[in-house]
């Protein structure tokens, strides 16, 4: 599955709904996080840990 950093719309593949509400929740919690990141992944670099749904 992959979902949009930027507003959490799943972009492609499934999941359970109930799933999908935890994961669109750690994103809103995580975004800039995920999109520093993506601009590192992006660049090669190394990228940071990011703590999960607790």
């Amino acid at each position: 599955m992959s979902v949009a950093i930027e507003d959490g719309r799943v972009l492609g593949g499934g999941i359970d709904p109930r799933k999908l509400k935890l994961v669109q929740a750690w994103v809103e919690l995580r975004r800039e996080e995920l999109l520093a990141d993506w601009k590192l992944a992006r660049a090669g670099q190394a990228l940071y840990q990011i703590q999960p749904l607790q």
